[in-house]
């Protein structure tokens, strides 16, 4: 039996441009706005670049930010062709399996399954 698909990826640079990511994104799945909650007591690196996107194949789920995706899936299901797709631009836009060059915290892709097409399928 297969788990829920989680796997976080990261940017070292200055991260992505969230608008332009969105644009990208939304010729081929669903997307969203998060909204984040900032306030002036912030001690945070990324203070006024908290935008966040929420990009949807079909059972694949990525939460972005500028440094950071999340890729996730909320029950245990094969991927799509959409999801594929989906997972593999994440993977060219978000290069980095570890949150730092420093050899720490390492994190490994999980398994996963990727659903095959009948042949009368269209």
């Amino acid at each position: 039996m297969i788990k829920p698909y989680f796997y976080v990826r990261f940017r070292w640079d200055f991260g992505a441009d969230i608008g332009k990511l969105a644009s990208e994104l939304a010729e081929d799945f669903t997307v969203e706005e998060v909204k984040t909650f900032e306030s002036d007591r912030d001690m945070t690196l990324y203070r006024g670049h908290r935008e966040e996107l929420k990009a949807k194949a079909d059972s694949l789920t990525v939460l972005l930010s500028r440094t950071r995706a999340v890729l996730y899936q909320r029950e245990a299901e094969p991927f799509t062709e959409r999801d594929v797709r989906l997972r593999s631009r994440i993977l060219e836009l978000y290069p980095r399996g570890r949150v730092t060059p420093l050899p720490l915290m390492f994190s490994d892709e999980p398994k996963f399954e990727v659903a095959t097409r009948s042949r009368g399928s269209t």
